[in-house]
């Protein structure tokens, strides 16, 4: 059976993970910098030398591209390249270098397909310096305007398109058909290290709904306001925040709930707090019980706010509905890690990845590997060798199923 070479795969993303490098063994790479355009320099450079074709778009997704036998739709593999502003060395880089050495070993080999194969970076997954996230793979299956994208500025007000142009990498082109689509990754989650598995076949993706809440007091002096005649907001806040607690824990399907953003004003250590602002972060396999978690999250704020005596606004800025994969690509991620004899299991992703919106318009499916800890968007996050030459294996057997020889 074909293998892919793991020494030459770590090598490569070790060398990609000179680039941004941090003083933590993580790398800072966020969309359109320098550290963006020299990672992308790099990539381009390895697949040009592989003897791919390669071109890039409006919005800085690059394709590599190896023709098949046939003029089919490509299947394609791919990931992204940028990071967190203190993110890991594999979060994205793993699936782009894991594409790259599938192509590398089907050269070495001679090994012809009927399919094209296209290995794909795509910008600005991870949102950190521009919103929203995902936003290469959402223009490319048209979830968002080149327009809109291109007008999006980062805190210090340069636009994207503006920081497109200043690396290089402003193409042109419209979307084209993808036959299937395949992303490996590292699982970003402690549950295939918990249960000493090597593979995960992901079954697809967790619905989120976001919130955006303002809970609303009144600013009041410490000492001569009576506890009974306080309209504590952050009291409210507090409260809620259980609530959200109790909500992720009582639900079935996955159900996931985090408050990850607290604003307390006047933030004053003598004064009662007026205003909370705060998000809520609700994920679900099922869309109809993510549905009812969000009514019950409003329906606590309502309680909260007349036993509290403050106001709470419960805003809703994003809704991703549950996305499944491909049953076909699943099933070949599952048999080519059981002919490899590799420990596998099914998983759901809790996170966003490329691949959700390109389920949109072509078959998908995912490889997971573990990650040390379940840690990722962390300079520590780290992963054994021998894992991602396994996730590796999986995608080259799933990939050569899908695109035929």
């Amino acid at each position: 059976m074909i293998r892919t070479d793991a020494q030459r795969l770590w090598g490569s993303l070790m060398d990609l993970a000179t680039i941004g490098a941090t003083p933590k063994g993580g790398v800072r790479r966020l969309a359109l910098t320098e550290a963006d355009r020299q990672g992308r320099d790099l990539f381009v450079r390895w697949a040009r030398e592989a003897g791919l074709a390669v071109r890039w778009d409006a919005v800085g997704n690059i394709f590599a591209r190896r023709e098949g036998t046939q003029a089919v739709p490509p299947v394609m593999m791919g990931s992204h390249l940028d990071s967190q502003p203190s993110g890991g060395k594999f979060d994205g880089a793993y699936g782009v270098m894991a594409g790259l050495e599938v192509l590398r070993t089907l050269n070495e080999r001679r090994i012809a397909t009927r399919a094209p194969l296209e290995v794909a970076s795509w910008t600005n997954e991870e949102g950190s310096r521009f919103a929203p996230g995902m936003a290469g793979s959402g223009v490319f299956t048209g979830v968002h305007r080149v327009e809109e994208i291109h007008e999006s500025k980062d805190p210090e007000g340069v636009t994207f398109g503006e920081a497109l142009k200043a690396i290089g990498y402003a193409g042109a082109g419209r979307p084209h058909p993808v036959g299937a689509y395949f992303e490996a990754h590292i699982e970003q989650g402690p549950v295939l290290e918990d249960t000493r598995t090597t593979i995960g076949v992901v079954q697809g993706a967790l619905g989120q709904r976001w919130f955006d809440i303002v809970v609303t007091g009144q600013d009041a002096h410490a000492g001569p306001t009576p506890m009974e005649l306080r309209k504590d907001a952050l009291i409210g806040a507090s409260r809620l925040v259980l609530e959200v607690n109790r909500i992720a824990r009582e639900y079935p399907d996955y159900a996931r709930a985090t408050v990850g953003f607290m604003q307390v004003r006047p933030n004053s250590r003598n004064v009662v707090p007026g205003e909370v602002r705060t998000t809520v972060d609700m994920r679900n396999a099922s869309d109809k019980t993510l549905l009812l978690m969000r009514q019950d999250l409003e329906k606590s704020a309502d309680a909260i706010a007349a036993e509290c005596r403050v106001a709470i606004e419960v805003r809703e800025i994003v809704h991703f509905p549950p996305c499944e994969f491909a049953p076909a690509l699943v099933d070949a991620v599952r048999r080519a890690a059981k002919s490899l004899g590799l420990s596998h299991r099914d998983i759901v992703s809790g996170a966003g990845h490329d691949a959700v919106y390109l389920a949109r318009v072509a078959p998908t499916a995912m490889v997971f590997v573990p990650c040390e800890g379940g840690i990722s968007h962390n300079e520590i996050e780290n992963a054994r060798p021998e894992d991602l030459a396994a996730g590796c294996d999986v995608l080259l057997q799933a990939v050569l199923e899908s695109a035929g020889i």
